[in-house]
């Protein structure tokens, strides 16, 4: 059975107070930058920073007592999980998760903060779920699927009541998939409210399961994507069904539009999101000319991001904007050429991160020292003033 607008308002009563109902806020600059206006669900603020404490939610609580004294089993890369656990202590109810040997330890170590026994099995989310399958089975537990269940559709869906209430003149929803249950519930409430409502999915290029499923494309899949949230290289049965039937359109995005998507939000919202709650934006990023001019519901569906990966993406993201740049600068190999360097990128008003003196490896001749410097910059108009400014002291420069 698939869930509609009114197993979807159950299930918003259901989980009334144990969820966070998450502002809907217009962006004014993100929507300059893309051309359409953009309002924003904050997902990534519910507890366990992910919408996927809804479904979880929702699932647990319409256990009988017997389920909830023998405990549940699920499969994730992350998310899911910790919103199973989290409502499995809160509600009393053992939970054990299954997932991939790749999963963030970010997500591992919350998930394991939560009370659960987790199990580290396979390497995709396809090999997590079957083993997931065979402890319920030896273990009498209950298995709550993270996408292809109709109780956990419907408690995504909620989040969708809450968006067009907040904004109803809404045209267009923008969102993620992986497995397909957010946008199932989201679509399903959404377009039994606003039935002329856009519903548009975003997959990563990388993992294109849904798009091939809904598509009849046979595009190849990747081994891993920055969106791991989305990463499911099988989509839901009933999952696909709703996108079929509801859903306007999937769009895929590559992995420098999820990097962009990710700096922005932290930029300019000040927010943070994981891949996969980065998704909605990065399709508006791809394609503008789809979007100009629509009022466009986005889902930051997750916060949980790797700090290390988000460090790598932030020091690329301000590569790309000109703001981290290197110099490749020649001079004499005499005392004070280097103060001299020096000298001139300060007064030019960029601030240096990294030297690196090469001598064996340098072109120049044996009398010249080639300087690679790593600066901080505003963007490319500054980084050529820097140039200019070493050049006419008599220093040859040029990026690196």
């Amino acid at each position: 059975m698939t869930p509609g607008l009114a197993e979807i308002r159950r299930a918003a009563d259901l989980i009334r107070g144990h969820v966070l109902e998450t502002p809907c806020v217009l962006s004014r600059t993100l929507s300059e930058i893309t051309g359409a206006e953009v309002h924003l669900k904050f997902e990534n603020l519910q507890f366990t920073a992910s919408f996927k404490e809804r479904g979880a939610c929702h699932r647990l609580s319409l256990l009988t007592s017997d389920e909830r004294r023998r405990g549940v089993v699920a499969m994730s890369a992350g998310n899911h999980a910790q919103g199973v656990a989290y409502h499995g202590q809160r509600l009393g109810i053992p939970a054990v998760i299954v997932m991939p040997r790749h999963t963030s330890a970010v997500k591992v170590e919350r998930t394991r903060g939560f009370g659960a026994e987790v199990v580290t099995h396979g390497e995709t989310l396809e090999a997590a779920s079957e083993h997931a399958h065979a402890l319920a089975r030896d273990r009498g537990l209950i298995f709550v699927h993270p996408y292809d269940d109709p109780a956990v559709i419907a408690g995504q869906g909620t989040l969708a009541l809450e968006m067009l209430a907040a904004v109803p003149s809404l045209d267009t929803l923008v969102i993620s998939v992986g497995g397909g249950g957010l946008i199932g519930g989201v679509a399903a409430a959404a377009r039994a409210l606003r039935p002329e409502i856009e519903v548009v999915g975003v997959q990563a290029r990388r993992f294109p399961a849904m798009y091939n499923a809904v598509k009849g494309a046979s595009l190849p899949q990747g081994e891993s994507t920055l969106a791991d949230g989305m990463a499911v290289g099988r989509p839901g049965e009933i999952t696909r069904e709703m996108i079929s039937r509801l859903v306007s359109d999937v769009v895929l995005v590559d992995e420098g539009h999820l990097e962009q998507a990710i700096v922005l939000l932290l930029e300019v919202e000040k927010t943070l999101v994981e891949g996969a709650g980065a998704a909605g934006l990065a399709a508006l990023l791809a394609e503008p000319a789809r979007f100009r001019g629509r009022r466009v519901g986005l889902v930051l569906c997750g916060g949980n991001i790797d700090p290390l990966l988000l460090s790598s993406i932030i020091g690329r993201g301000m590569v790309k904007a000109g703001r981290l740049v290197r110099l490749r600068v020649g001079a004499r190999d005499v005392p004070g050429s280097l103060a001299l360097i020096t000298a001139n990128v300060a007064r030019a008003g960029a601030n240096i991160e990294e030297v690196h003196h090469r001598r064996a490896f340098s072109s120049l001749s044996a009398q010249h020292v080639e300087v690679e410097l790593v600066l901080q910059t505003r963007g490319p108009a500054h980084v050529a003033e820097v140039v200019a400014a070493l050049r006419s002291a008599g220093l040859a420069s040029e990026p690196a």
